[in-house]
């Protein structure tokens, strides 16, 4: 075992630049933090110590602090669980179903409202802070759900916890996941998304919670948890999984950084393993938004906890920096794209950090989580284990 910890930090929607396939997702050009770096006046200091802008055109970096090289996207697909799926090297080349033309069939609406009890009002491909906000108070006069799709293979309910408790929605956000495991309807993820606020100024809250279909097959995650590894989840992680091959769960936080600082506390715990954390902000508030500014600035913000986190390491843990997929916001629309990945291993006794060549497969993160512990590995993807000296 060459490291006893390994902390992988995804930053949810960063690419870096058009997949192979792009032109199969109409995402020719799509390049995120590109298309960041060109519009936003970017200060990273210490994300640029370890090559992380050089994933950009893959050019090499003298004097780096870290290896770094992209990984290119096999599975089919541009969503939160494919891209998570094929990190831990799990194949999926069936994509989920998406409803970005016409929302969702009136069958499965009157289905929702039987199984409810509830009114459905929205049932449109629409930005979440969008639809709460021209809706919400029409929820909140008559206790109808609002129900919604983005971009991507999601069913999302919002209800604002006066008139729909917490728990009450998540009941019924469990009860739409085993309606729509119907191969007619079968969506990656139901999302409740609770909220709060008055009209005008309504909210999402941090009780989201994400019913994802349970992963087609086995993962290095089940690996390691079936051998008595640690495998820890903070933010969405373990939902995205269903719970499958984690052993602790730890809540994402309201923001970035406070999700950073519960990754900061397990870094102060003694285990061996691995701890998965997802950055979701990236694409939840800016990508889908299509905020540049408010990427770029979030991109900062992480890049002042870098000396943090990497003073948390220990001398045989090793840190990956990743995405598991594209937000280009300077895209139409509010879809995610089909990018290639940012790949950063940073380990505190590397004695010749480079540039690595590209990743054929995000699967290969997962390959060499396997190797370094000794379990079977995943499969699809190739360990580079060896490359890491």
């Amino acid at each position: 075992m060459k490291f006893k910890r390994i902390f992988v930090l995804i930053l949810d929607s960063l690419g870096v630049g058009e997949a192979l396939d792009a032109n199969d997702y109409g995402d020719n050009g799509a390049n995120t933090l590109k298309h960041i770096l060109d519009n936003y006046d970017l200060f990273i200091p210490n994300l640029e110590k370890l090559g992380f802008l050089n994933t950009i055109n893959m050019d090499d970096k003298e004097d780096v602090e870290a290896y770094y090289t992209i990984a290119r996207p096999t599975n089919s697909g541009k969503d939160s669980l494919t891209g998570h799926y094929e990190i831990v090297g799990i194949e999926n080349k069936v994509p989920f179903k998406t409803f970005t033309e016409r929302a969702f069939p009136i069958e499965l609406i009157d289905k929702i409202e039987e199984i409810t009890g509830k009114r459905i009002i929205g049932n449109k491909v629409i930005n979440g802070e969008e639809i709460i906000n021209e809706l919400g108070e029409r929820h909140l006069n008559y206790g109808s759900l609002i129900l919604y799709t983005s971009s991507d293979s999601t069913l999302q309910v919002a209800a604002h916890e006066d008139i729909v408790p917490v728990a009450k929605l998540h009941t019924y956000c469990e009860k739409i996941r085993k309606l729509t495991l119907n191969e007619e309807w079968k969506v990656a993820r139901v999302i409740a998304r609770p909220f709060t606020g008055k009209p005008g100024r309504f909210k999402f809250t941090n009780d989201r919670m994400d019913f994802a279909v349970k992963p087609p097959k086995r993962s290095v995650l089940n690996e390691l948890k079936d051998h008595q590894y640690g495998v820890i989840s903070i933010g969405k992680i373990a939902d995205v999984f269903d719970g499958e091959g984690i052993t602790k769960t730890i809540k994402g936080a309201k923001t970035n950084i406070d999700t950073i600082n519960k990754l900061t506390d397990i870094m102060s715990k003694n285990f061996t393993g691995v701890c998965l954390t997802n950055l979701n902000d990236f694409d939840a508030l800016y990508g889908h938004n299509r905020d540049i500014e408010g990427y770029g600035k979030a991109i900062e913000e992480l890049d002042v906890e870098i000396p943090m986190i990497l003073n948390k390491l220990n001398n045989d843990d090793l840190l990956i920096i990743t995405a598991d997929h594209g937000n280009d916001p300077t895209f139409p629309g509010n879809a995610h794209t089909r990018e290639n990945v940012p790949v950063i291993l940073f380990g505190r006794n590397f004695k010749t950090p480079s540039k690595l060549e590209p990743l054929q497969t995000m699967a290969d993160i997962g390959a060499t989580i396997a190797e370094n512990f000794g379990v079977p590995a995943p499969e699809i993807g190739t360990s580079f284990l060896d490359k890491l000296k």
